[in-house]
Parts: C-alpha cells; structure tokens; sequence
C-alpha cells in the first residue's frame, strides 16, 4: 500500500510514521542521500508498506519549517524551558533560544523551572525578568515539580499544536513532561555539582500526544549557534525592535553603530531591557563575523 502520515519517531535508522491510528517503521529510500535530504521527526511523508518488517518512505513533503538542533520539522510553536537555579537563569542564553526561534516563524512559550529551590532574593529576580519578557509579549509560566499548581496553565498550550520542548541540559524538561504526563516515566538525572549543568537524559527526538497535541522531548543542549540567521533579519528577530520598524533616522539602520536610531534611544529611555540590546549586539557581530559559506 502507499499512503500518507508525518514521522513521529526517528531511532537507530528507522522512521516511525503514525497514519491514523497505525505507526509504520519505515526506511529512507537511497535517493534522498543523493538530493540531500534527510526525514525528520514531523515531517507529511508518503511510504509504501507491504505488510513485511518495515516500509521505504517515498517522499518528504514540503515543511514549513525546520530546526537543526533538535532536528525536527513543522514546529507550530517552542516551549523553552528555563532553570531558575541549577543552572542558575541566564538571559543571553535564553534570548538566544528566542531569536532562533523568533527567525523560524515559531511561538515561543517560557517556562522558568525549580521556582521551589530558589530563595526569596532569587524569586524576586525572577519575577523581575518574568514581567519584563512579559512586557516584550511573551507568554511566561513558573514551575514546581514538588508544588506543581500551575499545571493547568501550562497544559492549556499544548491543544491542536506541535510543540517542541527545548532548553539547556538540566533545566528540568524531562521532569515538566512527566508532571504534566505522569505515564510516560522518561529518564532524569541530577545535575553536576562540578560543572553546573545536567547530563543529557533524552537520547532521540520522538512525537508524544499530550492534551490533545504532540509534543517533542529533544536532547538537551548548552550552545546554540546562528549558522542560518542572517544578519539583515536578525534585528526582527527581537519583537521589540520590530515594532519600532522604520522609525530610525537611516531606513536600512541595523541598530548598531548607526546615528538617529530609534532602537538605543529607546534603551537610554529605559522602554528596552539594556541587557536586551547588550546580546543584541553579540549577537549582530557572532553573525558579522561568521565565516562565508560557500554552495
């Protein structure tokens, strides 16, 4: 038979492919080697199945998007976990998370995590940085594994979506699944007291039903680079820039060493988080003097 269905697992060479309520293991046929085409988890494929040991996946359709790292496609919206403590909270590596994410045309979702390790100065600052994410339009949510009252609200943005679910190693991705879905029994381990970051629990990317939409627990990781972004977008890529399009006095001003910018005067004015602007920058001159990449 030949039919249709999205990918919904990828391990050890096979291809899980779930087409109603059936989940075929399927092979990448060779010619996708030659086109350069890899499947990924979350990709519309058609495959033929014979009823045998496995199926050959015949054709990838078009996504709307794809990420590297986790390597997944169709993404609809980004859960990016974030610790309060252990490993402590960091800006920088969360706005990374959201300019990648913002570049792909996916919702971004923050769940700062542990709340319940933090003290009462560290609970202030979080509070701090949740209301100025909030401030910028992103939805924030706290979490508790040990007092975990706001389940609910986390739950409610997973309906009729596909969300990927990323962050460091050691946030407490793994633990936020299994509170919100107790069944699955996925892997956690204890972060090093050495190093300050957790070991990887999760050693492939799969597509779980969670609240009436599919989720992905992806490998965790501490780096993320900007090998796609180009530098003219990247100032889109911070929704609070992009709101002051074309109010600076240069119409192409990137917001960097340009006069009459809109963008740092509204730093000095306190209406943009200085640190906000401050990885702007590191990130505008990684990208400026990113290596040309040639076809």
């Amino acid at each position: 038979m030949v039919a249709e269905g999205r990918i919904i697992k990828a391990l050890s060479g096979f291809y899980y492919v779930k087409s109603g309520e059936t989940i075929y293991p399927c092979k990448g046929r060779g010619v996708f080697r030659k086109r350069k085409i890899t499947p990924l988890v979350g990709d519309f494929v058609t495959f033929q199945y014979d009823g045998h040991s496995e199926g050959y996946i015949m054709e990838v359709h078009e996504r709307k998007n794809a990420l590297k790292r986790p390597p997944i496609a169709n993404v609809t919206q980004a859960m990016i976990v974030s610790s309060a403590v252990q490993p402590n909270f960091s800006t920088l590596l969360l706005d990374r998370f959201l300019a990648i994410i913002e570049y792909q045309r996916i919702t971004p979702i923050i769940v700062l995590t542990k709340i319940d390790l933090t003290t009462d100065e560290e609970k202030e600052m979080i509070q701090h940085y949740k209301e100025d994410y909030e401030r910028i339009g992103y939805h924030v949510e706290l979490f508790s594994s040990t007092t975990p009252k706001n389940v609910e609200s986390i739950e409610r943005y997973f309906k009729n979506e596909i969300t990927v679910l990323a962050g460091q190693s050691g946030v407490g991705k793994s633990t936020l699944l299994n509170t919100l879905k107790p069944s699955l029994h996925l892997k956690t381990a204890r972060i090093s007291g050495s190093l300050g970051r957790g070991k990887h629990t999760t050693r492939h990317v799969e597509l779980i039903e969670l609240n009436g939409g599919l989720v992905a627990d992806t490998p965790g990781f501490s780096a993320l680079q900007f090998d796609d972004v180009e530098l003219l977008q990247l100032k889109d890529c911070f929704p609070e820039f992009k709101k002051r399009r074309g109010q600076c006095r240069f119409r192409a001003c990137m917001h960097y060493k340009e006069p009459g910018c809109i963008i740092k005067e509204a730093v000095q004015k306190g209406h943009i988080q200085p640190y906000r602007y401050e990885h702007y920058v590191k990130f505008y001159e990684e990208i400026q003097s990113r290596k040309p990449r040639y076809s």
